[in-house]
This record gives structure tokens, C-alpha cells and sequence, in this order.
């Protein structure tokens, strides 16, 4: 059967490649009269410096149904944020420069700090938080979709595929997942291939079966960083601050949401961005850093559930790991050696191994303290400590703004 074939427990939404970008967009913008949406766009000040941001820019400004932008800024001085908000003001929508760095959304974190909110560190997913609590001060936004400013071959159909299934009323989705091809002369998403999915699957081989397992491999990319959903996701998620933060995501949509109401769309483009390096050997780096984290996440969504995690089974886990990451790796050998694309197989194999270690060293920091970091609270409960914070929220980033 061709490409349209569901598996798993989500609905896949592909790219079949029958429909022109324009019609698409002008079905969207009649849907937003009745449901505005809102862009989140993580950025670091360095992304501006970048290759990737400016192809990004000229594409939204294609865009006719984004109600507001809001740029969640980090590593950011003063300088850096004044230029920001000018480098953005280009586009026709209504834009804001959420300043993570400035001393007004400090000190509104401050305030958070001391009604015991944990914010956790700096990062992606404290960014991507702030800003969702900023659009949820908007009243009128109904939906809220999010990208990485990193996408070198963006395209505007990437936005268009990724809200189509939120902003439809009859389509009834409350999140939506991208995915995408991560190919060029070469396979990439090696924490996906050779790290997510194989311990997935050796989790079900050592746990039994568990819908929540089920439900995690059914994403084709979990770690894509895409994704648009419903304003009350945005309320009632809480997020991990570090890598854990898209399998996190996940976890928590599970919690809240019933899985007809989840669904991962192929976004419709060749999709490349920077690449971490691998870092082997250096556990606080690169993606031996990330396949730590992302580990941690899964074991703290799994005790969450009722399993129960020993020394006994974490041992066992790794050689299940092991294997099933050795015959995923022979799998994308042949997958390359048919299509004529370059694939080291050693180099993979080699990684597979750091990426056992790397399991290894998250089993230790899960039984050392199972409960690990807490997750960023939602935002109803941070409403419900400071009734105030998002006029506080609003009031910051406009001032900044002004």
C-alpha cells in the first residue's frame, strides 16, 4: 500500500502532494476569522546571524493568516534585543519580542521563583513557556503553533500543513505533530533512529505491551521540534526545561488529551538544520547530553504510569537496547545501500554503543532520585498563585516592545 497507511494509535496525516500551497492557505485564513492564531518562534540572538532565519522571515511574510508573533528571545543583551525587534519588524503581522534576558521578564520570573513556581533553566523549553503564557493573555487567540529558527530549507507549506488540523473545525484535533524526511546524500536524525525508537522498543520488550509505549512510537519524528495545538494545550501542559522537552511535550498531551484527539501531519519538505555534534564521551554534550535527557523523560513518564524501575531492570534494558539499536542500524544500511546514499555503518555502531552508555548513566540518575527535575507548572497554576501574571506578562513585553 502506498504512503498513506496508518499505524500506531494517532492519526497520520501525509503529504500526498495533490494540493497547491495557495489553495491550502486560502482554507486556512477562512478557518482563523473564527479561530486567530499565534506563531512562536524560539530564537537565539545568534540565530539571527544565522543562514536560516532570513529564508524563514521572506517566507512568512507570504503568510496572510498569523493574527500574532511572538519571538521568545534568548542570550540576549540590550543591543541584541533592540536589533531583534527591528530585524522582526518586517513582517506584516502583528509582532512581539519576548526579551528572556531583560530585567522586566526577570523580574516577573523572580516573582514566580517566590511563590515556589519552578521555572528550571534557561533554555528552549522555558522560553517556549513564556511565550505560551503570553499568548494566552490574548484572549483571542484560539490556537498556537511553534517552529525552530533554524530550518534552512523552510517553506511556507510547512506552517500551512502543520495548523491545517487544529484551526478546521471538523478535523476536531487539540494537538498536531509535525514530521518530515531528514535526508540529504545521507540519513540524518540519529537520536531518533538509533537512540528514541530502539529503546522504545526494547522498553516493550522488557515492560510488556503499555499504551503509552504504543503511543510514543507511533510518532514518526517524536523529537521534531513542530508542532501546533489548541490555546488550552498551551494552558494545561507542563514542560520539561532541557531536552526532554518534545518527548515531554508528549507525555503530557497523553495525560490530557484522548489519542483521537492527537495527530502528527508530514509537513511536506526536505527538512535540514544545524546538527548536534556527537559528543562521545562527553555526557554533559552534544547528543550524549540529549540522550540522557531524553531518557530520564521516558523513565519519569513510565514510573508515572505505575511501572515500577529497578536496578534488575535497567540492567536488562540495556542489552535489549543494544540489540534493537544493532538491527535498526543493519535496517538504515540497507535502506542507504538501495537508494545509493553514503552510510557508516561503523560510525553508527560506534554511536549506538556512547548511546548505551548514555542509557547507563540516565538508569543511575533515575534511581538516584526518581521524581528528577520538576516539570514547569501550567499555566492554571500559576494563575492560580499570581491571578495576576499574565496582565504582569503583557504589561512586560509590551513595555519592552515600546
Amino acid at each position: 500500500m502506498g504512503d498513506f497507511f496508518q499505524n500506531g494509535t494517532i492519526t497520520t496525516l501525509h503529504a500526498l502532494g495533490r494540493r497547491s500551497p495557495d489553495d491550502l492557505q486560502k482554507e486556512i485564513k477562512g478557518y482563523t476569522r473564527d479561530r486567530p492564531l499565534c506563531l512562536v518562534l524560539p530564537s537565539l540572538y545568534s540565530e539571527l546571524e544565522g543562514t536560516a532565519l532570513p529564508g524563514i522571515v521572506e517566507e512568512l511574510k507570504k503568510i496572510t493568516y498569523i493574527d500574532k508573533v511572538v519571538v521568545t528571545l534568548g542570550e540576549a543583551g540590550p543591543s541584541e534585543f533592540e536589533r531583534a525587534v527591528e530585524y522582526f519588524s518586517v513582517l506584516p503581522q502583528d509582532v512581539s519580542v519576548l526579551w528572556n534576558d531583560g530585567p522586566r521578564i526577570k523580574e516577573l520570573k523572580s516573582m514566580m521563583r517566590e511563590q515556589k513556581l519552578y521555572l528550571g533553566e534557561a533554555g528552549k523549553g522555558l522560553a517556549a513557556w513564556m511565550a505560551y503564557g503570553y499568548a494566552l493573555s490574548n484572549r483571542e487567540l484560539r490556537a498556537v503553533a511553534l517552529h525552530d529558527c533554524d530550518i534552512e530549507t523552510y517553506n511556507a507549506v510547512l506552517l500551512h500543513r502543520l495548523v491545517y488540523p487544529i484551526v478546521n473545525p471538523d478535523l476536531d484535533y487539540e494537538f498536531c505533530k509535525g514530521y518530515y524526511a531528514r535526508v540529504t546524500t545521507t540519513l540524518h536524525g540519529r537520536v531518533t533512529r538509533i537512540f528514541v525508537t530502539p529503546l522504545l522498543r526494547a522498553l516493550t520488550k522488557v515492560l510488556g505491551y503499555s499504551d503509552f509505549l504504543v503511543y510514543l512510537d507511533s510518532f514518526r519524528y517524536p523529537l521534531a521540534g513542530e508542532f501546533a495545538m489548541n490555546i488550552d494545550v498551551a494552558r494545561l501542559n507542563r514542560i520539561p526545561s532541557d531536552w526532554g522537552l518534545e518527548v515531554g511535550t508528549l507525555a503530557e498531551v497523553y495525560r490530557n488529551y484522548a489519542n483521537r484527539r492527537i495527530c502528527q501531519v508530514d509537513l511536506g519538505i526536505d527538512y535540514e538544520h544545524k546538527h548536534q555534534e556527537a559528543a562521545i564521551g562527553q555526557p554533559k554534550k552534544g547528543l550524549m547530553r540529549m540522550a540522557r535527557e531524553i531518557a530520564l523523560a521516558i523513565f519519569q513518564a513510565l514510573a508515572s504510569e505505575g511501572n515500577q524501575l529497578s536496578p534488575d531492570f535497567f540492567s536488562t534494558l540495556r542489552t535489549a537496547y543494544l540489540r534493537c539499536a544493532q538491527d535498526a542500524i543493519r535496517q538504515y544500511n540497507d535502506v542507504s545501500m538501495i537508494n545509493g546514499l553514503t552510510y557508516d555503518r561503523h560510525m553508527e555502531d560506534v554511536l549506538a554503543e556512547a548511546f548505551t552508555r548514555a542509557l547507563e548513566m540516565a538508569s543511575r540518575d533515575f534511581l538516584d532520585n526518581p521524581l528528577g527535575a520538576p516539570l514547569i507548572p501550567n499555566w492554571s497554576r500559576v494563575r492560580s498563585a499570581m491571578p495576576d501574571v499574565y496582565e504582569l506578562l503583557r504589561e512586560a513585553v509590551d513595555q519592552d516592545n515600546s
